[in-house]
C-alpha cells in the first residue's frame, strides 16, 4: 500500500510534467492548454492510483487486474482528443493537440504506478517533438515553397 507521500507525490509529478507540455501547447496557441493538459495528466495518475489502491484491497478477495481501467483512460483520451480536431477548407488542425492529450494521459498513468523514469523522458522528448521540431518542420515546409 501506497503512504500518503508517495500519493501526493505522484499526482504532483504528474501535474508538473503535464504542465510542461500543457505551457508549451498554450504558448502555441494549441486548442488545449496548460489547464486542459494538467487535468488529463492528474486524472489519469489517479485513476491509476485508484486501480492500485482496488487491487491492493481486493488482492485477496478477488483476481483484479489493475491495468484493465488504464486501458479504459487511453479510450477515453480518444473522445477527448477527437473533440480538439477540427476540419477547414486549409486542411485539418488540432491533431497535435490530440496527440499531446494523448500523451499527457500516458504520462499521468505512468506516474501513478511508480514508472518514473518513463514519465520523465517521455516528457523531455514530448517537448522536443512539439517545441524544437516545429522548427525543423517549418524550414522543410519553406523548402519546399520556393
Amino acid at each position: 500500500m501506497l503512504t500518503d507521500f508517495q500519493i501526493m507525490f505522484r499526482l504532483l509529478l504528474a501535474v508538473v510534467l503535464s504542465g510542461l507540455i500543457g505551457f508549451e501547447r498554450q504558448l502555441h496557441r494549441g486548442h488545449a492548454g496548460l489547464r486542459t493538459h494538467i487535468l488529463v495528466s492528474l486524472g489519469s495518475c489517479l485513476i491509476m492510483l485508484t486501480s492500485l489502491y482496488v487491487f491492493d484491497i481486493y488482492i485477496e478477495k478477488t483476481p483484479l487486474d489493475p491495468t484493465r481501467i488504464a486501458a479504459w483512460v487511453i479510450t477515453g483520451i480518444g473522445f477527448l482528443g477527437a473533440g480538439t480536431i477540427i476540419k477547414e477548407r486549409e486542411g485539418v488542425r488540432g491533431l497535435t493537440t490530440a496527440a499531446s492529450l494523448w500523451v499527457v494521459a500516458s504520462i499521468g498513468l505512468a506516474v501513478g504506478i511508480g514508472f518514473f523514469t518513463a514519465a520523465i523522458f517521455s516528457t523531455a522528448l514530448t517537448l522536443v517533438a512539439l517545441h524544437f521540431l516545429r522548427y525543423v518542420d517549418e524550414m522543410v515546409v519553406s523548402g519546399h515553397k520556393k
